[in-house]
């Protein structure tokens, strides 16, 4: 209901109504038109002229100059000033009007909005969601941080505990090993063959489906679950030391790698830098090969992959060793990743140090050998913490001081104006991901993620997935959807989401030359993409 009334030298105005919220510059560029939303918007027209008129009367200049202030806001933000062809344009419209739907619902439902919930409470419900069913079709170019051991879900895991000479400890949490013999480790109960456990199971069904709990984050209850940072974490954790034996046996290691980059293609990922500690990798009778290995491991099902499928530019390796060490221990890693360098310059795109930061040790404890290390390229985590001033914040300090080439995480990033500085003048890319920071309990509801701000103010983000496997996320397109719809602005479109893709190409370690070719790769998976888009699809 609107009612207008006026004075001898004032109009006033006065509007109650129930349906979505919106600016007039963004009515006027997307166009909401469902069924329930038509006598709003027609309403809407209605009052938008009435409110324009009252401003006219009462500043000549004040719509103007309000107008002004939103688009300078949208030039200035990530992707504002690329331009859109007619035929992206109209993909733009139907991908907002499916955005806009969403959004708005969720203003008027706030208890509703899942995006502002759990991922695991919603994460299912994801692939209903138009906007979402866009960006898997959308080719996302690169992914630059994602750890190796967490790339592929808990099914996967499971499948790998059904194959010949596996044993289990059946200690909490249980241990696994692959041997033609009983293994010479401790246990406080005994090894057992896995295939003998499971049959003496009353139900194989219930078995595998406790079993699939240890290769997971994914509960029913995440609130409950993980209450804080450290329940996370510790899970997590857990996670890794229940995986690690399954794939570091090495037939399943390059198995693995070759479906995972399988798993990136199938999500529209054309290129990838994996992080790694580089496991010891064994065989069925006890050998046990150095990390120099694994590495050449990666390189040879890479080459494998890249022949099968000539479309995906490739990968490359970032050695990433634990950050809980002494400073001896850390002089051999840099000496791995000389050695690395030097016989597979090709393959290895730097050095970063991971871990849990606050419990790990700060970057400034090893400044005297990274200065002295900086020949091989810097990828540092740094910033994943909600402490602010302490060590772990001032990792972020560090990176920029070391000369890193991006940022992993950059969480804290936000609250250190003269570092934004620094980054937008040294161009760091900073690598972002959502749904990590969600789940390890850096933030609950991610429309209060430190992204918006990075977007808001054109930071060189790149958008990744980080252990998407642990979570049971997709590679990349559940991140993208999560930052689109819950995190970037509502105006935020597809101009955000190309510059986005882009800048994953942009900021990888690709040399010139193929940084150039994946480029145009991926331009023409993009024009395939929008040629062949049909809204009605969705």
């Amino acid at each position: 209901m609107t009612i207008l009334f006026a004075t001898e030298h004032s109009w006033f105005i006065v509007i109650r109504m129930s349906c979505h919220r919106s600016t007039p510059q963004a009515t006027s560029q997307y166009r909401v038109d469902t069924e329930p939303q038509r006598m709003c918007n027609k309403m809407r027209s209605i009052i938008i002229v009435a409110t324009l008129f009252v401003y006219a009367t009462c500043d000549d200049n004040y719509n103007e100059k309000r107008k002004q202030l939103i688009d300078l806001e949208l030039k200035l933000s990530l992707g504002g000033n690329t331009t859109l062809s007619d035929k992206e344009n109209a993909v733009n419209y139907c991908l907002m009007n499916h955005k806009f739907d969403e959004i708005n619902y969720g203003f008027d439902h706030p208890d509703r909005f899942n995006l502002s919930h759990h991922f695991f409470t919603f994460k299912n419900q994801i692939q209903n969601s138009k906007v979402y069913k866009i960006i898997k079709n959308m080719p996302k170019g690169a992914i630059l941080h994602v750890h190796d051991m967490a790339i592929i879900g808990p099914d996967y895991f499971v499948n790998l505990t059904y194959m010949d000479n596996l044993y289990v400890c059946l200690d909490k949490p249980m241990r696994f090993w692959f041997s033609n013999k009983t293994p010479n480790m401790t246990c406080d109960v005994a090894w057992q063959l896995m295939s003998s456990v499971r049959r003496a199971a009353a139900n194989v069904t219930e078995f595998d489906a406790q079993l699939r709990k240890q290769f997971t984050l994914v509960c029913d209850n995440p609130d409950v679950v993980y209450p804080t940072i450290k329940e996370s974490w510790t899970r997590f954790m857990q996670y890794f030391g229940s995986v690690y034996p399954l794939l570091a046996y090495r037939p399943n290691w390059e198995r693995y790698f070759y479906d995972a980059l399988k798993f990136f293609r199938d999500d529209k990922v054309m290129y990838v830098e994996v992080r790694s500690i580089l496991p010891d990798l064994y065989e069925l009778d006890g050998t046990v090969y150095d990390k120099t290995v694994t590495a050449k491991a990666y390189r040879k099902v890479i080459k494998k992959f890249v022949r099968d499928y000539p479309d995906f530019i490739g990968a490359k390796l970032i050695f990433a060793p634990s950050r809980k060490v002494d400073r001896s221990v850390l002089d051999t890693y840099i000496q791995l990743a000389r050695k690395l360098k030097r016989e597979m310059p090709d393959f290895l795109a730097g050095f970063d140090l991971v871990g849990p930061e606050d419990a790990g040790n700060p970057l400034i404890e090893f400044v005297p050998q990274l200065l002295q290390a900086q020949d091989l390229n810097f990828f540092f985590h740094a910033g994943e913490t909600n402490w602010y001033g302490t060590l772990t914040d001032e990792n972020l300090i560090d990176a920029v001081l070391l000369g890193a080439k991006r940022i992993g995480h950059g969480y804290a990033l936000a609250k250190h104006p003269v570092l934004i500085r620094e980054v937008l003048q040294k161009d760091i890319g900073i690598e972002v991901n959502v749904l990590s920071n969600a789940i390890l309990s850096l933030v609950k509801d991610v429309r209060n993620h430190p992204l918006n701000i990075f977007l808001s103010m054109n930071l060189p983000v790149v958008l990744s997935s980080d252990d998407p496997g642990a979570w049971e996320a997709d590679p990349l397109s559940d991140d993208f959807y999560v930052a689109f719809v819950g995190v970037a602005s509502r105006l935020a479109d597809l101009r955000m989401l190309k510059t986005l893709a882009l800048n994953s190409l942009k900021y990888s370690a690709l040399d010139p030359v193929n940084k150039a070719r994946a480029i145009s790769v991926f331009h023409t998976q993009w024009n395939h993409f929008i040629d062949n888009f049909d809204c009605k699809s969705y």
